[in-house]
């Protein structure tokens, strides 16, 4: 059978590197930097089957839209004759806050990285058509990679970060949604192998309060009873549903296996 070959842009970031490290294990993935991508001529990107971007302009995430600053819009408009799968990752922020959200929840982004996000999705949409496969991603969990470039903070940044210094966060009442990225790349393998295309939500589907979330990533700290405890001010509680991307992929995202991933990645990061 035949691999099917990914072309993963973005070098550094969180996203790519765990997914570049999960990909290889069934697909032919070459991943490069932005920079390098601009430069590589047509014939070479068109015997790739799915492009992947994950790089990103910090503008974009900070600033108001500006296509100048729109990183996809620009492999979109390189790409748009090519016969292969772009897949865009967006963001569960484009949604209102709520519970139970569905890909034809309310649109309400309340910041500019989740505004842009929704534009970008707006135009290559209108380019790419079938050929588009828009992710609008929970909260991953994965450990972080050391980079110089940390333009867009995650909830596992502040995690690690604050525990590191030695506090924890508490709260018992905020819940949210959660996959690993382990979890994550299996969505993506299996999206690709059906060759999926338009709007879904990426997500665990469940309620997911932070006090066990935190005791996850926290299960392999030798130094739990030292730490002091900052309340965690956040976003509202929230979680997306997700029984459209369930009936397109045909897998089970297990809570089980959130855990084991959340501990694994706790043993990686304290016994390091």
């Amino acid at each position: 059978m035949n691999k099917n070959k990914i072309l993963l842009i973005g070098k550094t970031s969180f996203v790519s590197q765990h997914l570049f490290q999960n990909l290889k294990k069934k697909n032919s993935v070459k991943k490069i930097s932005f920079n390098n991508f601009s430069k590589i001529a047509i014939p070479r990107i068109s015997k790739y089957d799915t492009i992947i971007n994950c790089s990103i302009n910090n503008k974009y995430v900070n600033q108001s839209y500006s296509a100048k600053n729109d990183l996809d819009l620009k492999i979109v408009n390189k790409i748009k004759n090519l016969d292969l799968k772009y897949i865009f990752l967006s963001t569960r922020k484009v949604y209102k806050i709520g519970d139970n959200i569905k890909e034809t929840g309310q649109i309400n982004p309340r910041n500019y990285y989740a505004k842009n996000k929704l534009i970008t999705e707006k135009k290559i949409s209108k380019i790419l058509k079938k050929k588009l496969l828009i992710l609008r991603i929970t909260n991953l969990i994965g450990l972080k990679r050391k980079s110089k470039k940390n333009i867009h903070k995650i909830f596992v940044d502040y995690f690690f970060n604050y525990v590191s210094k030695g506090y924890i966060f508490d709260n018992r009442k905020i819940y949210k949604d959660f996959l690993s990225v382990y979890q994550f790349s299996n969505i993506i393998n299996a999206l690709i192998k059906r060759k999926s295309h338009g709007i879904f939500n990426v997500s665990s589907g469940k309620k997911i309060y932070l006090k066990k979330i935190i005791s996850w990533l926290n299960y392999y700290n030798k130094n739990k009873r030292k730490l002091k405890t900052l309340k965690y001010v956040g976003e509202e509680s929230f979680y997306l549903n997700n029984s459209k991307l369930l009936r397109e992929t045909k897998l089970k995202i297990s809570l089980v296996n959130l855990e084991k991933d959340c501990k694994r990645i706790s043993k990686l990061f304290f016994k390091k």
